[in-house]
């Protein structure tokens, strides 16, 4: 028996609507945001960024897409990327948090001389720190997404640094303003200045060290020009990756939830990668004839020691409260 006419055009109307209904959410264009990082592809920065990108566009089936950017090619180094963030300049981007500290005292709590210099404790100071992070980034118009560690920082040289003697010759690249003092005050002439602006003052021989973890080092083949490498264990400093409010509050709620979700298995996978790192980067290192000093002489550990004395303090003067918070917790007071 045949259907009446309008049960017959009610039955088309159906999947029509429902084709119609996919059509339109397949033509409309997916959110392409950008983000960077003054670091290579390779560093532990560029894979988070990496990793970051990808997790998000595999959550959203490319609805929401960041496009990644290496090697301040953005045109922004870690010190100025807070500020580009707020404007809106790039979307969302991974910072150094010590080239952020230049401007924003709070973020050097990550490379305090030998605050954090073990993995562990390191953990302990994100921690602490995290809940001032959050409400910085929020008055300064953006989310924290995730963190990302470096190694611990050592020095690259030109020739092993042996001697307290040979730690003073050094002309060497520090990478905020408390490691550019303590490097002062151990005797050496210390220059704050970005791995970017670095890179070329290294090359002609103006800086002939460097302040950075293997990490760093490896991916800028600092072992052209510095194949000394000293395992100081100087800090284990973090950067930070942000985003722009608006540009996250102008996602649809699955988009939000997917960068959430994104960013905090981009954390838990950059703090698991860490853990092999430091064995991979001395391979590499060795690989491109780097010599590595694990056991420093002990005079030129007590001079940086006696040179970083009153760092925490200084810093705790600049930062005020947030900084006295985030000692406590860390202490567990």
């Amino acid at each position: 028996m045949s259907r009446p006419p309008l049960l017959r055009l009610s039955g088309l109307i159906a999947p029509l609507f429902a084709l119609f209904v996919a059509g339109t959410a397949a033509a409309q264009p997916a959110v392409t945001l950008k983000i960077t990082t003054e670091y290579p592809a390779t560093s532990m920065p560029g894979l988070g960024v990496s990793t970051f990108a990808e997790k998000v566009a595999q959550k959203t089936g490319r609805r929401v897409v960041f496009e990644p950017s290496f090697d301040a090619s953005a045109g922004f180094k870690s010190g100025d990327m807070v500020d580009a963030v707020q404007a809106r300049k790039i979307d969302a981007a991974d910072a150094f948090a010590g080239g952020v500290a230049n401007k924003y005292p709070l973020f050097a709590v990550s490379s305090l001389p030998f605050l954090a210099d073990s993995l562990p404790r390191a953990e302990a100071l994100l921690k602490a720190a995290r809940p001032a992070y959050d409400r910085f980034l929020q008055a300064h118009g953006q989310k924290l997404l995730y963190t990302t560690p470096w190694p611990a920082s050592g020095i690259w040289s030109k020739k092993p640094v042996g001697s307290l003697d040979g730690l003073r010759a050094l002309r060497i690249r520090t990478y905020d303003d408390i490691s550019q003092s303590t490097m002062t005050a151990a005797g050496a002439q210390a220059f704050n200045i970005s791995f970017a602006d670095a890179m070329p003052r290294i090359a002609a021989g103006d800086v002939d060290a460097v302040l950075s973890s293997g990490d760093g080092g490896a991916g800028r083949k600092l072992w052209q020009y510095l194949p000394a490498f000293a395992e100081i264990n100087y800090a284990m400093p973090i950067s930070i990756a942000t985003i722009n409010l608006a540009a996250y509050e102008g996602l649809d709620a699955a988009g939000k939830a997917a960068v959430d979700e994104a960013a905090a298995e981009t954390e838990a996978v950059q703090w698991q990668r860490i853990r092999s790192r430091l064995d991979e980067n001395y391979k590499t290192m060795r690989s491109n004839g780097v010599t590595i000093d694990t056991r420093v002489a002990p005079d030129v550990m007590r001079g940086l020691k006696a040179a970083s004395a009153g760092a925490v303090t200084q810093w705790q003067a600049k930062v005020g409260a947030d900084a006295d918070e985030i000692l406590k917790r860390l202490d567990g007071r």
